[in-house]
């Protein structure tokens, strides 16, 4: 069994679950995986027993995250389209992806290396961004720019322009990413299954604009109406480029994409519960 590893940026903090892994990976005749930065932050030389050091993502048995959710949703994106699972323990804040908090280290890892767990399926939004086409797990957004006026957007399905909206930005998420920043926007909650993504606003100046769930056959275009003032484009809380004034992008759902590793049993709401409360009392 192949094992790729990814962590977050603070290795001091997973460095007891990182030895941890390495003598669980090694009992259980595993080969871990490490790129180059994951070999530097954790000391890892080449030679090492049980250890691979290469910079290709390949496509391993199974990736083991000790991280938060933005770790988790880089290790998504690597693999995307591979069907390598993704085992993430919690190191973060939220942790919303995850499959396992750390105080249940040892039980998940043996979990993940015996393979028991369930694989869900993820979809994306397919973007096309300087060139390359990218997925997003989570979300792709439009900010203004900071220290500029506010943005000015448009949103179409295909020749129907739905509307024009100045705002602090736009938020397009997929049901795993409805829970992020699309929640903060006062957005739909989307149970993972759900087929179909939904556009949201980030301050809104206007009292009508409303939040659009889109269908998954549906493409989705966003422009950029200001006259002079370019608009931040992020992927997955990664600010990647910019929309310059005039231009357009086109956002597509595709299901299946990416792979989530979940315990048997584990199901969505239980997650929306346990990591943001009861929704009322």
């Amino acid at each position: 069994m192949e094992i790729a590893v990814l962590s977050h940026r603070r290795p001091d903090q997973v460095a007891p679950a990182m030895g941890t892994l390495r003598r669980m990976a090694a009992e259980a005749g595993a080969t871990l995986r490490f790129d180059p930065l994951e070999a530097e932050k954790h000391g890892v030389g080449p030679g090492e027993e049980g250890v691979v050091l290469d910079a290709s993502p390949g496509t391993p048995d199974l990736c083991v995250v000790l991280g938060g959710d933005g770790t988790i949703l880089a290790a998504l994106r690597r693999y995307a389209g591979t069907g390598t699972p993704v085992f993430a323990v919690n190191f973060g804040e939220v942790g919303f992806l995850a499959t396992v908090d750390p105080d249940r280290l040892e039980d998940g890892l043996s979990r993940a290396l015996q393979g028991d767990f369930e694989r869900l399926a993820l979809p994306a939004l397919l973007v096309r961004l300087d060139g390359s086409e990218q997925r997003a797990i989570n979300d792709v957004s439009f900010h203004r720019r900071q220290g500029l006026r506010v943005a000015y957007v448009s949103y179409a399905i295909g020749d129907d322009e739905i509307g024009r909206v100045r705002c602090d930005g736009l938020v397009v998420a997929t049901p795993a990413g409805s829970t992020g920043y699309n929640l903060a926007n006062g957005g739909p909650v989307m149970a993972w299954g759900v087929e179909g993504y939904v556009v949201s606003f980030i301050a809104p100046h206007s009292l009508t604009a409303r939040t659009l769930v889109v269908a998954p056959s549906d493409v989705l275009t966003v422009a950029n109406r200001s006259a002079e003032e370019p608009a931040d484009v992020t992927v997955d809380g990664r600010v990647t480029c910019e929309l310059a004034p005039g231009e357009a992008v086109d956002l597509r759902f595709v299901d299946g994409q990416a792979v989530l590793a979940q315990l048997p049993g584990a199901s969505f709401y239980h997650r929306l519960r346990e990591k943001f409360g009861r929704l009322a009392f």
